[in-house]
């Protein structure tokens, strides 16, 4: 059994998880899933692996998985503790010394975006949160998550270069949400590839996943935690 340590992205807690949670519980597995430091502009994202280290304490067998921004706190955690895998979903994969502010220009995410609003009608990156984040997730539990949403990440992490000088030497995998209305799958792709060397898997569903398809995110986590070497 394994160990999955989920991260949250921008704004949110560790509640984003609650349903896959559920799901690895039933099957036999242990889950961490901390609420990072918000609310605190002095907070780094030094601070963030900090908090998720010491949620994590004397576990082993870990898969780290990452969500959007949370794909900056991640690997800093697999460089830390002994991670048997490292997942990003749908995730913002850093540069080595890469501020996460500079993260969108130097990625060319705006003008992903725009390329794909184009095609769309203006559904991906419409300001409308039920139409851009949340448009698979049912209304209330919608709406129950944008009731938690909180000052995360802070100015200190946003200015901030990313830390490491290398991507940590553990196996990892992308995952990307083919419904994707923040983060556009084209886009995404060419970034893992890019970025990481590798080939994104992908599954059905928006931004958020994790709360509107629990069971097959689940599914695909447990996969990935089989094929980790210990």
């Amino acid at each position: 059994m394994s160990t999955f340590v989920l991260i949250h992205g921008g704004g949110d807690v560790g509640w984003h998880f609650h349903r896959v949670e559920a799901e690895l519980l039933a099957r036999g597995h242990d889950v961490v899933a901390p609420d990072l430091p918000a609310d605190d502009d002095l907070k780094t994202l030094d601070d963030y692996a900090d908090a998720v280290v010491e949620a994590v304490g004397p576990r082993r067998d870990l898969v780290v998985v990452g969500h959007s921004f949370g794909a900056f706190t991640a690997p800093l955690v697999a460089d830390r503790l002994p991670v048997d895998m490292l997942i990003l979903l749908a995730g913002m994969i850093p540069a080595p010394r890469e501020s996460p502010d500079d993260w969108w220009a130097n990625t060319g995410y705006g003008r992903a975006v725009a390329e794909q609003a184009a095609r769309d009608g203006g559904l991906t990156g419409n300001p409308d949160p039920f139409v851009s984040f949340y448009h698979d997730v049912p209304r209330e539990l919608a709406e129950e998550a944008m009731s938690k949403e909180r000052a995360h990440p802070s100015i200190a992490a946003g200015v901030t270069p990313w830390p490491l000088e290398s991507w940590p030497d553990v196996p990892t995998r992308f995952l990307l949400c083919s419904d994707d209305r923040f983060f556009p799958p084209d886009f995404l792709r060419r970034l893992a590839r890019e970025r990481l060397g590798i080939v994104p898997d992908e599954i059905a569903g928006s931004h958020c996943v994790a709360l509107s398809r629990p069971k097959e995110l689940a599914d695909r986590l447990e996969q990935y935690a089989k094929q980790a070497v210990r």
